[in-house]
């Protein structure tokens, strides 16, 4: 199977059904969920369907050094080749390296400010347009409502999607839409909001906004928890 035809069968078509064509450059998106159930995998898969459709992609590491995240791409591209038959491997996987930048700020402090310089010194030095970043790890208990708005117009400025991780916990409360602190307080802030659960089986994902939609669809998407990929439920 080529590459185009793994993308056209992907997971994330039916995420995109789901939330109205996708997330939308200029826009921001999160999936919430507790330590470990695995929104680092689920942000690496959205990655992944970008990269092998020769989309920049610039992922940002907050708690996590570069040779980790990269393990974690090399791990769900290999399954992905494996489960989907993927033809020229070697040549979608220099693809995918050539289109992906990975940042890390392990042991330095991250700020929103710092995130919009690099993205600017990579349009302007790095000939690198992103059309998706991917923010994981942040600590939503600092981040205010300026910075989510900042956050906004890096997006805005670099005609990308951004997708964000959030960290709940087991007993934090939720609002009249479901979504789990810390994030119910900002949800006007985001335009898609996504919550990850485990149920021993699976990981399920759930749509809890979709931009302006009253209306949320019933979204039949998992993540299994062996392989790490992204599917259909």
């Amino acid at each position: 199977m080529h590459a185009k035809q793994v993308n056209e069968r992907s997971p994330i078509r039916v995420l995109e059904r789901s939330i109205h064509g996708g997330l939308g450059r200029g826009n921001l998106g999160v999936v919430v969920a507790r330590h470990g159930v695995g929104k680092t995998a689920f942000l690496v898969g959205v990655a992944l369907d970008d990269l092998m459709r020769s989309r920049d992609v610039l992922h940002v590491s907050i708690d996590q050094p570069v040779d980790k995240v990269r393990v974690y791409y090399d791990e769900i591209f290999a399954e992905l080749c494996r489960s989907q038959e993927l033809d020229d491997i070697w040549a979608v996987r220099v693809q995918v390296e050539r289109h992906r930048r990975i940042y890390s700020y392990v042991g330095t402090s991250f700020s929103v400010a710092k995130l919009g310089q690099s993205v600017q010194f990579l349009r302007e030095h790095g000939e690198f347009a992103p059309s998706a970043i991917m923010v994981d790890g942040i600590d939503f208990a600092v981040v205010t409502r300026e910075d989510l708005a900042t956050l906004r117009v890096i997006a805005r400025e670099s005609d990308a999607e951004m997708w964000l991780s959030a960290t709940t916990t087991r007993d934090a409360s939720r609002n009249e839409r479901g979504v789990p602190e810390p994030i119910a307080q900002l949800e006007p802030e985001f335009d898609v909001i996504l919550t990850m659960r485990h149920d021993g089986r699976a990981v399920h994902v759930a749509l809890h906004k979709d931009h302006d939609n009253p209306a949320l669809p019933d979204l039949r998407l998992a993540l299994d928890p062996v392989t790490l990929l992204l599917v259909r439920e």
